[in-house]
């Protein structure tokens, strides 16, 4: 069935259009890269870790991204949140993995290293809403695909409680009133004993989503928490 569908409605790059799949090689190396930040300061960090004047009790650890969010990337993003295109889920997480290897970055080094206490990815979640007109949610996707990879822990740890606008649509201090006090803690029993988190959204752009969700986290017991 897969083939005949191949055959039909034959997969077209995110980014070029050409037929085979939906990233060819040469979009792929197009992903704009960019200098890893301080997820507290926005400023260069060495890995993408949080400089250790920046470092607050319940703030991130680290940030680490694919890339810039733009081109065939934004578009793959976008198709896979709105479209429903979930297989780009699977590519997004392959073409990770692939740059993980080839260039071991700091993150991964740290999921080596503490591998024996323990990390667990864990998606930013929707509110149940939008989660059932959506039919999914894109960070649980490639949360689960991405815990397969690396041979890690995968879990629902948060849930949003209440409905919020979408951030998409808010600036600086609004995207921070709005997701305030939004999530909590699906399972208390998740964070003990203290894991790593491997936090997973599909697009930071100010970062007060993932900041609040590192909260929670943090408050519940999480040792660490990365966002991917």
């Amino acid at each position: 069935m897969s083939l005949i569908l191949d055959i039909l409605f034959p997969k077209k790059c995110v980014g070029c259009g050409k037929e085979g799949g939906y990233f060819c090689e040469s979009c792929v190396r197009d992903i704009k890269q960019t200098d890893l930040v301080c997820p507290e300061c926005d400023r260069l960090a060495l890995g993408g870790q949080t400089h250790p004047v920046c470092r607050r009790k319940f703030g991130l650890d680290g940030l680490w991204s694919l890339g810039v969010y733009k081109d065939s990337l934004r578009e793959a993003i976008k198709q896979l949140k709105y479209k429903g295109v979930q297989e780009l889920a699977e590519v997004l997480v392959s073409i990770t993995i692939k740059y993980w290897v080839k260039y071991q970055p700091f993150i991964l080094d740290q999921i080596k290293k503490d591998r024996g206490v323990g990390w667990v990815v864990i998606p930013v979640p929707l509110y149940w809403w939008r989660a059932n007109k959506r039919g999914f949610n894109q960070s649980s996707l490639i949360g689960r695909i991405l815990s397969k990879s690396l041979g890690l822990d995968y879990c629902e740890g948060l849930k949003r409680i209440r409905y919020t606008k979408p951030q998409v649509k808010l600036k600086g201090k609004d995207r921070y009133q709005n997701i305030r006090n939004a999530f909590e803690i699906s399972n208390p029993y998740i964070l003990n004993p203290r894991p790593s988190v491997l936090l997973i959204d599909d697009v930071w752009t100010t970062g007060s989503t993932i900041r609040e969700c590192c909260y929670v986290l943090k408050r519940a017991g999480a040792k660490k928490v990365w966002a991917l």
